[in-house]
């Protein structure tokens, strides 16, 4: 396993993503991330399985303290109040003292991003999460959220992968030090087919969505959460940390679409 560090906190580059899991689905995924070595999980509010994803830390044969935890704050709530009361009550569906890491979901463009800062800042000083952090923000938005914080951004969570390299925003990232954090990092599966990854990936003995991992945790300052409910294919994300992309091979797989780089312009604006 490689790790990110910031804060002083080392995160282990891949960890488990519960996005679209059913909450029997997640407490068994969670169940077999952490039997098979997992020790980052990644859930939500909205995704609405914090309980069995807290009950599922509580039952594995690991301590608390080894599993690095982030849950998600619903961007519909827009006062220091509703956002501190939003965390107690993920915090209690979790089942835990506090979490890792506290990010809002993404940008409300009716929200006061200010408001929104202050009241993840309140949400840590009152001991509900260690760490702050956004997810779909922009490079102007996470600039601004960052001037707004009295704690540092741990994170800015966002869509990142070979088609979608984020090249603006992960340089103001690593001049920052500000973690990104990939969701999808296979692309919403569209990596799993993708000839020209299984091509490369021949060479150093690995799988097509091996290589897009790689490829995503190869970067300075990135970690991956890759949602997954089959055990062999969680087990084959783990794997993917004994090959290094050559340089050639890194650029040969960075093909970025013309449409998602459009629609990455346009959530930078929001």
């Amino acid at each position: 396993m490689e790790y990110v560090t910031r804060c002083g906190e080392e995160v282990p580059k891949i960890g488990l993503g519960t996005w679209e899991m059913e909450p029997q689905t997640a407490y068994e995924s969670v169940s077999t991330a952490l039997e098979l070595g997992y020790r980052h999980v990644d859930t939500a509010q909205y995704y609405e399985n914090e309980q069995q994803v807290g009950t599922a830390i509580e039952d594995a044969d690991v301590e608390r303290e080894e599993v690095f935890l982030t849950t998600k704050v619903k961007p519909t709530y827009r006062t220091v109040t509703e956002i501190v009361d939003s965390t107690r009550a993920s915090v209690e569906r979790l089942g835990v003292d506090r979490v890792d890491l506290l990010l809002i979901h993404w940008p409300n463009p009716l929200a006061d991003l200010e408001t929104v800062m202050a009241g993840l800042n309140e949400a840590r000083d009152v001991g509900l999460t260690r760490h702050i952090g956004v997810s779909n923000f922009g490079v102007d938005r996470l600039d601004r959220a960052r001037e707004y914080s009295d704690a540092p951004i741990f994170t800015n969570q966002v869509l990142f992968h070979p088609w979608w390299p984020q090249r603006e925003l992960l340089a103001y990232c690593q001049e920052h030090d500000v973690v990104l954090t990939a969701y999808s990092p296979l692309a919403n599966g569209g990596a799993i087919d993708d000839d020209l990854l299984w091509e490369v990936g021949e060479r150093y003995g690995k799988t097509g969505p091996q290589v897009a991992l790689r490829w995503v945790t190869q970067h300075n300052n990135v970690m991956t959460i890759p949602m997954s409910t089959s055990r062999g294919h969680m087990k084959e994300n783990l794997d993917t940390f004994d090959f290094m992309l050559t340089r050639e091979d890194h650029d040969r797989v960075t093909r970025p679409s013309y449409l998602q780089t459009g629609l990455a312009m346009i959530r930078s604006q929001l």
